[in-house]
């Protein structure tokens, strides 16, 4: 998680308080966005249900991720809104908007 959010993202990572910290997951965080991610022993990804980040270089995350053999899948449904879908290492959908 820490290579896709951190450096395939760009995000930093936040240190959890410890009472958090011992349960696992890690924190990260990009001006006002903030993933929080977990451990679950019966965990299934967010195939729909995802959070939508709003990117300054849209492109040049598209190679980021393309290099780091993160999926990529563009989608026009909204007119006039450059956007995509990725999945983070365990699944979880991703939309990127370019701001």
């Amino acid at each position: 998680m820490r290579g896709f959010y951190v450096g395939v993202l760009g995000m930093v990572e936040e240190p959890k308080p410890p009472i958090l910290a011992a349960r696992g997951g890690c924190w990260f965080r990009s001006g006002d966005a903030v993933i929080h991610t977990g451990v679950e022993a019966d965990f299934r990804p967010a195939r729909k249900a995802h959070p939508a980040l709003l990117v300054d270089d849209l492109d040049a995350l598209v190679s980021a991720l393309e290099a780091a053999g993160a999926p990529v899948r563009w989608d026009d449904g909204i007119p006039g809104v450059r956007r995509l879908h990725t999945d983070d290492p365990v699944g979880n959908r991703l939309e990127l908007i370019q701001a």
